[in-house]
């Protein structure tokens, strides 16, 4: 193996095994590290044990001449960081080389979040009987009464949902948890059931709950795009991304007056610091929202 691939290869091994990380996030961090080791080869340097810090910061501001954004360029510090301090940890190198190395200061963006008559004009988009609606105000009900992550919504299984009680269980890497649903999202999801998926699924054994056109599991770009499409029929002009509803799940809890704490285990947050980020909305996203919307304003 050349150059430091086969000390991504053990760290994404550590991830996967030992910090139980998700596909999305090994795929990440191996981007990432593949990126530095193509610089560094590019240096004439294919040992990890000869790359000073120098030769990180280098790369670093290699970045920043190519304009790349300072979220970008901090995840890249943030994998670098994690990278050496497993090494360093197992003994592959005599030093922590990326120890030094600072993020840039990021402007730290208030989530686009809709107002309750947005999320009620996008929901009601899909009103028809094609077995596509039907599937689709299920989903967008879905999302909505659980703030769960787009990624979370296309891999539920059927025996994830528990309609009679009114809720689903959440798999996240390897932690679970149980996120109750309302009678809209009840609804939808018992008419999507009645024979709509059964139609649709190409495969009668299939596991997924949720199944594009040609009855195999949903993509996330497939998601996206079927999102874009009723919020533009919904006239709603935020530029919408699918963490769009879960944003406004949250949001809408916390203005409601949801303690931090519930929030913050419904959307699987493990740190409460990214919770605090809807609380210190209210000051701004959602009071502009109530301006706007509000019928006593």
């Amino acid at each position: 193996m050349s150059g430091m691939e086969s000390e991504i290869n053990a760290f994404i091994i550590y991830l996967h095994n030992i910090r139980k990380t998700s596909g999305n996030t090994e795929m990440s961090y191996r981007r990432d590290l593949v990126k530095v080791k193509k610089y560094m080869e590019e240096q004439g340097i294919s040992d990890v044990k000869k790359i000073t810090s120098t030769n990180l910061n280098s790369y670093i501001l290699y970045l920043e001449k190519n304009k790349f954004s300072a979220a970008t360029i901090s995840r890249n510090i943030a994998s670098l960081k994690a990278f050496y301090h497993y090494m360093f940890k197992e003994g592959m190198v005599n030093e922590d080389a990326a120890e030094a190395l600072h993020a840039p200061k990021i402007e730290k963006k208030l989530p686009e979040i809709l107002s309750t008559e947005e999320v009620v004009r996008l929901l009601e988009q899909p009103s028809g009987d094609s077995p596509k609606e039907i599937r689709d105000k299920a989903m967008l009900e879905l999302l909505y009464a659980t703030g769960i992550r787009v990624t979370e919504l296309i891999n539920l299984k059927l025996r994830d949902v528990n309609l009679q009680m009114g809720y689903l269980m959440c798999r996240d890497g390897g932690k679970e948890r149980v996120i109750p649903f309302g009678t809209e999202a009840k609804g939808a999801l018992v008419r999507y059931l009645g024979g709509t998926r059964a139609a649709m699924v190409s495969d009668a054994e299939s596991e997924y709950l949720f199944v594009n056109c040609s009855g195999q599991p949903m993509s996330r770009q497939g998601f996206w795009k079927l999102i874009k499409f009723y919020a533009k029929k919904a006239g709603i002009e935020e530029d919408i991304t699918p963490h769009t509803l879960r944003h406004s799940f949250a949001a809408h809890l916390v203005e409601n007056g949801a303690d931090l704490r519930s929030v913050q285990e419904m959307l699987g947050h493990s740190d409460i610091s990214t919770t605090q980020i809807y609380a210190n909305m209210s000051h701004g996203r959602i009071r502009e929202v109530y301006a706007k919307t509000h019928p006593r304003r």
